[in-house]
């Protein structure tokens, strides 16, 4: 299983030279874990940036894959992850949500950096 973040997500939808390094990290559909926050953070982002009608089409995509809705353990997970970790609430949801499910967490957020279960594909690193 793997978690994939919104900014994988972003770079491997975009086609960026980020892409080809995150394909190789890419489990099938069914062995995703998408956080109810990723699905929020793509919508914004796709409505904004692609428009409604391809957002649509990512988000059904996600549909297909293993969607995990915060929930209290989840979110006092997170408490405690944004505590130790200093991250931001949202990448404090996705990370405690990956630690959860036993997924691993695909990232090209350096505030990941150096966290367990977490697979960093840094930017500018090539």
């Amino acid at each position: 299983m793997v978690l994939v973040d919104t900014s994988a997500w972003i770079d491997w939808l975009m086609g960026s030279a980020m892409a080809r390094r995150i394909e190789p990290h890419l489990p099938p559909p069914t062995d995703w874990v998408v956080p109810t926050i990723v699905q929020l953070e793509l919508a914004k982002w796709l409505t904004r940036e692609v428009g409604e009608e391809r957002a649509d089409q990512v988000l059904a995509f996600t549909q297909t894959c293993h969607v995990v809705a915060l929930d209290t353990p989840i979110a006092l997970a997170a408490a405690e992850a944004a505590r130790a970790h200093k991250l931001a609430i949202a990448d404090a949801i996705v990370f405690a949500t990956a630690q959860s499910k036993g997924a691993r967490l695909l990232t090209c957020d350096g505030h990941f950096k150096g966290l367990p279960g977490v697979t960093l594909i840094e930017k500018g690193k090539y």
